[in-house]
């Protein structure tokens, strides 16, 4: 491949027209050979790709604020929720430098065993991820530095939060379009896997459970009036399968099996947040099809920065919006090439929506956006967020011994009624749950019916 040389001649619109016909491998060297080699980032892109400034002639900085005033000159780094949020409703967006080095873009650990284990993964016969043995996946991405759709939603279906075990202490906040807040949450969401296992033993598999690919829960702790509620997803490895879904209901002071496939309905009320949604891969890898690439482009996302230790529980402040508690606030860089993929919810015969659209951040494959769309093809839904390394200004959160790599903060939105979900990962939740890492006693204490119940009663 010709390396292409940028020219400040060109214009924005050649600059992404060029971008998407070399797009996965960079612009002025191949992407994944580049990573790989050095883990440096910015050897394959042009300056206009890495710095706001390069980008915009200098309109807009590294430390400035996006807001109605300057979108314009971003419009087209910008999917159609955030653009909307800046333009018509007050939200800001603070520029922070882009992030160059790889080994920052994910937990350590999984970003090694990707490097680890390229080229030792395949599709079986049932389309599910398997080793040249046909084992299950053994941990990291499967497939690092591949443009093709089934594959990026294969590598995220596998590993949500990229490490064995997550414990989320969550807040959530639900915002009606009046401003209003009108629903608050505090909830646990755990999730760990039996395969794939790079920290906890054993690795890479949990023997007895190798036939899954991981569990989850979401327990809600506060306000009262659901406090004890909980789902647990028990997700077969065959990405043919639906989920085992339980809940608890307080109510009856018991577990009961709900249908898994009821995915397209909030957990709680007030919420515009679905299991479905979870991720941006909330479902079985095959119970979506018709996987495809729509183009590629930079985009101005949330990949670093978010963590908030300037406030004891990680809590953000507000902003934006009717009564200016709509958004947290967030900040946004330069990816330089995201790989915008397609797909439709082919094993759901009532879905609300027809397709979604998804942005996947070419250096780490992670989603950094994702809109639904409706049976109409209207959009419907849509969520973005802020990734981030916790280790700032000197404090640190520790995963073992590297910095913990997380989502920080999210938005869920709904074009149709206006409503917003902000949900941010905070130190601690009153009951004494707190955000941890890599725990095994994770399982037992959140992820079993035992485990159900005895939340449910406390």
């Amino acid at each position: 491949m010709t390396p292409l040389r940028w020219s400040s001649r060109l214009s924005r619109r050649e600059l992404l027209q060029r971008g998407a016909r070399v797009a996965g491998a960079g612009l002025l060297a191949p992407l994944w050979p580049t990573i790989a080699a050095t883990g440096e980032i910015g050897r394959a892109y042009p300056d206009e790709l890495l710095s706001i400034e390069a980008y915009t002639k200098g309109r807009i900085k590294t430390g400035d604020f996006i807001t109605a005033d300057n979108v314009e000159h971003v419009k087209d780094l910008l999917e159609p929720a955030k653009y909307h949020h800046v333009a018509r409703m007050g939200r800001r967006l603070k520029v922070v430098p882009t992030t160059t080095d790889w080994m920052k873009l994910g937990p350590w650990e999984y970003l090694e065993a990707t490097l680890r284990h390229q080229g030792q993964a395949r599709f079986d016969d049932q389309g599910n991820v398997v080793t040249a043995d046909g084992q299950p996946w053994i941990g990291g991405h499967p497939f690092p530095g591949s443009g093709d759709a089934l594959e990026l939603f294969a590598g995220l279906t596998l590993s949500w939060g990229r490490h064995d075990a997550n414990l989320f202490a969550i807040r959530e906040s639900n915002v009606a379009a009046g401003g209003n807040v009108d629903y608050r949450y505090d909830l646990v969401w755990a999730e760990l896997s039996p395969v794939g296992r790079l920290v906890l033993e054993p690795r890479p598999y949990w023997t007895k459970h190798a036939d899954k690919l991981r569990f989850n829960t979401v327990v809600y702790t506060a306000p009262e009036s659901e406090r004890g509620a909980s789902y647990l997803n028990i997700w077969p490895y065959d990405q043919n399968e639906f989920p085992e879904l339980y809940g608890y209901v307080p109510h009856f002071r018991r577990v009961r099996q709900f249908p898994t496939n009821q995915r397209f309905e909030p957990l709680v009320a007030g919420s515009a947040l679905y299991l479905s949604d979870a991720w941006a891969a909330g479902d079985p890898l095959h119970t979506w099809g018709n996987y495809k690439v729509i183009g590629r482009q930079p985009l101005l996302a949330g990949v670093s920065g978010g963590w908030h230790p300037e406030h004891e529980n990680w809590e953000h402040p507000v902003q934006g919006g009717p009564k200016n508690e709509s958004f947290f606030d967030s900040v946004v860089e330069m990816v330089p090439e995201t790989i915008i993929c397609e797909a439709e919810p082919t094993g759901f015969t009532r879905a609300p929506v027809s397709k979604k659209r998804v942005w996947f951040d070419a250096r780490n494959w992670m989603p950094v956006a994702m809109v639904t769309y409706d049976r109409q093809g209207l959009e419907f839904r849509s969520f973005d967020g802020c990734y981030s390394l916790y280790e700032k200004d000197g404090q640190r959160f520790m995963n073992g011994a590297h910095p913990y790599w997380s989502w920080a903060y999210v938005h869920a939105y709904e074009f149709q009624t206006g409503r917003i979900t902000r949900l941010e990962q905070v130190r601690e939740l009153s009951g004494g749950h707190k955000t941890s890492v890599n725990d095994e006693s994770i399982y037992d204490k959140y992820l079993t019916h035992v485990a159900l119940q005895r939340l449910g009663r406390v």
